[in-house]
């Protein structure tokens, strides 16, 4: 579990966060959702303590991140996974060194025991014959799962997704959201995912929190999100629906050229 309460965060006197307060529950693909400049990647970043909030808690499990120090965080950052928007694979390793790396950084393990964890976590994601590959010679969609294993590598409790999808073509997504979802629930992860895709919201939201203008606006589950009597979240999902089709007419458009 993480969870926040009464979080604030401004920059240069402007007010990103106002007072967000939510649980993001253990077990379940938890999603943050909104517009571009709503605050969700900034509390995204702020629950990963990449910034630090100007008032509030954060709290994973029954410990208090918040008033962690530098040197006691390392001991919480090592239960946490992070899936960045781009994959951020280094371009001059191979795929086995690349989700290796954490366990360089951080283990003291032999590299018999490295490698048999890596090979585990590339069979889970259907990567094994792609240990040596270079980033340069993977799709978008082997990227990703390239950087979903180095994100379990560690067997972590909390797994942070940035826009996962993004980039990716909508059967490749369905693949990586059945992934993440997947790997969630085996390992019961805590997993909190940043996307503005509705096929992610209406397939794997278990737990949807909807930010808007830097406040909690809607929280709920997929099958609540239609039904929902909120007009900003209802015009959310329905611009997002309508730029998600006319982004899958442009793929079919280049693919008969």
């Amino acid at each position: 579990m993480i969870k926040c309460e009464h979080i604030f965060k401004s920059f240069d006197g402007r007010t990103v966060l106002d007072d967000i307060s939510v649980e993001f529950e253990t077990g379940k693909t938890n999603l943050i959702i909104g517009r571009s400049g709503s605050g969700k990647t900034v509390l995204l970043k702020t629950l990963v303590g990449l910034h630090t909030p100007d008032s509030g808690d954060i709290y994973y499990d029954d410990t208090c991140f918040s008033s962690l120090d530098f040197t006691e965080r390392k001991t919480v950052r090592r239960d946490i996974g992070m899936i960045f928007q781009g994959g951020a694979l280094l371009d001059s390793s191979t795929v086995i060194e690349n989700v290796k790396l954490p366990l360089d950084l951080f283990t003291d393990q032999s590299e018999a025991e490295k490698r048999e964890r890596v090979d585990f976590c590339l069979k889970r994601v259907r990567l094994d014959g792609a240990d040596n590959l270079y980033p340069s010679e993977l799709s978008g969609g082997m990227i990703k799962r390239v950087a979903i294993a180095r994100a379990i590598v560690m067997n972590p409790k909390y797994l942070f997704c940035d826009e996962p999808n993004s980039g990716l073509d909508p059967q490749t997504s369905v693949v990586i959201d059945n992934l993440i979802h997947d790997i969630t629930r085996e390992y019961d992860i805590t997993t909190i995912i940043n996307t503005h895709d509705m096929n992610s919201v209406m397939e794997i939201g278990e737990k949807i929190v909807y930010i808007h203008e830097g406040h909690k606006w809607w929280e709920g589950t997929k099958d609540d999100i239609l039904q929902a009597d909120n007009r900003e979240l209802n015009d959310f999902v329905f611009a997002s629906a309508m730029a998600k089709r006319a982004r899958g007419a442009e793929m079919r458009e280049d693919r008969t050229r």
